[in-house]
């Protein structure tokens, strides 16, 4: 595995974090890996992450705030080793842009192939703590599954 694309619907709240999370782990580990994420709208295009999700990926160490929001385009599909939907919604829009590479980040780390709950509307910040603690096991699951298939 040499590429992954986190993917949500506007890029500014799941999909973030979990850029942010794997980059944290693949730098404390030592991997030699690109990972970028990206939305299935571009309702939100150059927008830095939303408020919260900076709120609390800087409660865990990790700097997200440098990120910006982009669409996923055509050449993503031949780009990334692993494309990573964060729900249902997401992976059944990418597979009807044509991408066949789309897994839930829900059927890693012990998940039970869960959607990841869009935080931007919940009604407070715990909603943001659950879905920071949901995406980081499953990109430790993605990494375990990844480091067994080497």
């Amino acid at each position: 595995m040499n590429s992954i694309l986190f993917v949500c619907l506007g890029n500014i709240c799941r999909s973030p974090l979990a850029e942010g999370i794997a980059k944290q782990y693949a730098n404390n580990h030592n991997l030699d890996i690109f990972i970028d994420s990206a939305g299935t709208s571009s309702w939100h295009e150059g927008e830095n992450p939303c408020t919260n999700s900076i709120k609390v990926a800087k409660e865990n160490g990790i700097d997200i705030s440098k990120q910006k929001s982009r669409p996923v385009t055509n050449a993503d599909k031949n780009r990334f080793d692993l494309i990573i939907a964060l729900d249902q919604n997401n992976k059944i829009d990418l597979e009807s842009l044509g991408f066949s590479n789309v897994r839930l980040l829900g059927e890693f780390g012990g998940l039970g192939s869960i959607d990841i709950p869009d935080p931007y509307y919940f009604s407070d910040f715990s909603g943001f703590e659950k879905v920071y603690k949901l995406i980081e096991q499953g990109i430790d699951g993605i990494f375990a599954e990844h480091k067994g298939a080497n």
